[in-house]
């Protein structure tokens, strides 16, 4: 048996020289074009509304027994629609989304050989994989599919070893058996499942020969986790993109039955800014399916307000990249590729109907050329009120670029949008 060990100094260091591996640099370009992926976070044991996989680690001889046994023998989520979810990330303006195949428990989300321990041994029966990967390739969204080197069924299932995220015999990179197991359901999930990106959730280099083996049969998978910077649940203070930032809408990856507490739509817009104005990407665990395959309704709400804002300001975060400031007092900037149009999103309240607020902007500066105007608005009117001036406005002084703006486009019954609006400037110069 392999000798235990935990992380080392020198684990890790390796594992930060290894996330500079570089994805082809098309691959990578493309991926910085995306702005949100949705990711669909669901495993077996969802059906308790629990954490997903972690609660094998350090459970009793009689938890891990009905886990393996039992919680199969009662998967069947029967309400579930593939084909609503990839509607759902086309209305809601998903770039990408994310599936989870395996976690950390070892079960399979697709019709595998490699395991009896798979959705295909379950009530339920069909296909998790095969029916989300075609349906949202037909609505024309790219798939990444999320993997786990890790695998509690192989340790305790077929080995008798307690499931563990760190010791050797857990980790892929340390254990030869463990490597071929993974290595064969890799190949089958890309030759059958043809997604065009990965995501690896390994530790401290565990993953490593697994994305070299990736890349040896598909050289042109993006690959996120695993050669990209992917932060989970907080920025650090120094990270710049390209990475891939892993959130959650309320306070757990797949769908938690209660004792939960989600963002608000203003905050998910926020960040969502924040990370491209950094030069990241956000991938949004949506808190489901449940046990009967549907997405709890304030999951949903949240979503659609999300895209409601970016059915009116998505080009502010698609194919753009940092300014090179990342923002001024209450103001987030992200910038075209052109370099010199500048996309500022006012996170201070939302203006009420008819109201017009100015901000300053130290970090551009206006040209003979330069022109405003605020997503999604003409500028030329208010509803009910045809004398109003709805028009945008700037001003060059040596205080900075002052904008001036309403909200003047209705988008509930009340007026009460809560959300911010975004300025767009065009023809303008970067000042350092």
């Amino acid at each position: 048996m392999i000798v235990n060990k935990t992380h080392t100094e020198q684990d890790i260091t390796a594992q930060q020289v290894f996330t500079r591996q570089a994805n082809a640099a098309g691959r990578l370009e493309w991926y910085q074009d995306m702005a949100l992926g949705m990711y669909i976070f669901w495993t077996l044991d969802a059906q308790l509304g629990i954490v997903e996989a972690h609660s094998v680690i350090g459970a009793s001889d009689d938890y891990l027994r009905r886990y393996f046994n039992d919680l199969p023998r009662t998967f069947n989520p029967r309400h579930f629609d593939a084909a609503w979810y990839a509607r759902l990330a086309k209305v809601c303006g998903f770039d990408y989304v994310c599936i989870c195949a395996k976690n950390h428990n070892g079960w399979c989300a697709w019709d595998t050989a490699t395991t009896d321990f798979n959705v295909m041994r379950t009530p339920f029966g069909r296909d998790l994989m095969r029916e989300l990967t075609d349906t949202f390739h037909a609505q024309g969204i790219p798939v990444s599919l999320y993997f786990s080197p890790d695998d509690a069924w192989f340790a305790w299932v077929k080995h008798g070893l307690r499931p563990s995220r760190n010791r050797d015999y857990a980790r892929p990179d340390r254990n030869p058996a463990l490597l071929e197991h993974d290595k064969a359901q890799i190949r089958e999930l890309i030759e059958k499942y043809n997604p065009e990106m990965l995501c690896f959730d390994g530790g401290a280099g565990a993953e490593r020969p697994l994305v070299e083996y990736a890349w040896s049969l598909r050289p042109d998978l993006m690959i996120t986790r695993g050669a990209l910077t992917t932060p989970e649940q907080s920025l650090p203070d120094t990270i710049r993109g390209p990475f891939e930032a892993h959130y959650t809408i309320g306070t757990q990856w797949q769908y938690k039955a209660g004792n939960d507490s989600n963002k608000t739509g203003k905050e998910l817009i926020e960040l969502l800014f924040r990370i491209r104005s950094l030069g990241g990407t956000l991938l949004l665990a949506i808190g489901g399916p449940d046990d009967d395959g549907l997405l709890p309704r304030d999951k949903d709400d949240l979503l659609r307000e999300l895209g409601l804002w970016l059915f009116v300001n998505g080009e502010s975060v698609r194919g753009v990249r940092p300014w090179p400031v990342v923002g001024e007092n209450a103001a987030l900037y992200s910038a075209g590729k052109d370099g010199r149009t500048l996309y500022v999103l006012d996170t201070r309240s939302a203006l009420q109907r008819g109201e017009r607020r100015t901000l300053t902007i130290a970090a551009a500066r206006a040209t003979p050329q330069t022109r405003i105007e605020v997503l999604g608005h003409s500028g030329e009117l208010l509803e009910y009120d045809e004398k109003f001036d709805a028009r945008p406005k700037y001003e060059q002084t040596d205080f900075g670029l002052i904008v001036s703006y309403t909200q003047s486009q209705r988008l509930y019954n009340n007026w009460q949008w809560p959300n911010p609006a975004v300025i767009k400037l065009t023809h303008v110069e970067p000042v350092a």
